[in-house]
């Protein structure tokens, strides 16, 4: 093998290990950034198609030329973590920029900036009619499953074939190994009150990108006015859809689970949309957000 061959053979060596990492890092549900360079034009300070992955602590692993381009890249990176979009950077290395980047390369770079995220997992918490539905739709969607209740015989494999986890034991105890973090979102459709408001207490400390709450707007009410007594930030109740899902009418749980798989959606793309807790209008019948805790609504 001759030393070109050697060359040839050692990015693709860093390109695998890098893959890995990354592959690694959606298993930990770490954030990242993977920068790679897709267009040259002239003399640039790579020649081959460099990628380099960006931690979101400010670590990298392999690089794109070095100096104030790869700094400047490094920040994109940062934001492109932040807002979940992908960036498209060019940089021009001529005469006129050589004083400021500190490279006289005198070519053209483009730069390709995607975020590297973790899979988004959905927590549901309760294993009623509502929260099956919401599953399959979900799953569909790219989103992990977990469940967590307190009743092995409802939370179980048989009834969420599509579950990846399922947490079953006394709710007090099963919030302390919930793995939630930011890239986490929490349904919260219970058999009950009292199950609503411990898991309602539980999802407001957590770093959860997103708080969904099934219910009537009373029970809602009632609530917060009991985690207001105890102490906790009406600010706070901000975080939360409820009632949770946008408003489309929904009656059933499969419709409702549509409701509610769209405002995921819309959460998950960073979306400004209309969620059924801002609307100013009340949809007769309204009692289908209440079946499972046998309320009605006032109208």
């Amino acid at each position: 093998m001759s030393p070109f061959d050697i060359w040839g053979i050692i990015p693709s060596i860093m390109a695998k290990d890098l893959y890995q990492e990354i592959v690694e890092l959606r298993r930990q549900g770490v954030r990242a950034a993977l920068a790679t360079i897709i267009a040259r034009k002239g003399s640039t300070p790579r020649k081959d198609a460099a990628k380099m992955l960006i931690y979101e602590d400010g670590r990298q692993m392999g690089s794109i030329g070095g100096g104030c381009t790869e700094a400047e890249v490094c920040r994109e990176a940062m934001m492109a973590m932040r807002s979940e979009r992908p960036k498209l950077l060019s940089f021009d290395f001529t005469e006129e920029d050589a004083e400021e980047s500190a490279l006289l390369c005198g070519g053209v770079m483009e730069v390709y900036v995607e975020p590297i995220l973790p899979d988004p997992t959905l927590f549901i918490f309760g294993a009623g009619h509502v929260g099956q539905a919401v599953a399959s739709i979900a799953r569909t969607l790219g989103f992990k499953i977990a469940v967590v209740d307190d009743r092995i015989k409802y939370a179980n494999s048989e009834r969420f074939p599509q579950a990846d986890d399922f947490y079953v034991n006394s709710w007090e105890e099963v919030f302390a190994i919930l793995p939630v973090n930011d890239s986490s979102y929490l349904l919260i459709a219970t058999r009950g009150h009292k199950y609503d408001l411990s898991c309602l207490r539980y999802a407001l400390q957590t770093p959860a990108r997103y708080i969904g709450l099934l219910g009537s707007r009373r029970k809602t009410k009632l609530l917060y006015e009991a985690l207001e007594r105890e102490g906790i930030d009406p600010a706070c109740f901000q975080r939360v859809f409820a009632p949770v899902g946008l408003e489309i009418g929904s009656e059933t749980p499969e419709e409702i689970a549509v409701s509610i798989a769209a405002e995921l959606v819309a959460v998950r793309k960073n979306l400004d949309v209309h969620p059924l807790k801002d609307s100013l209008r009340y949809l007769r019948p309204v009692r289908h957000r209440d079946k499972e805790v046998a309320e009605t609504e006032p109208v």
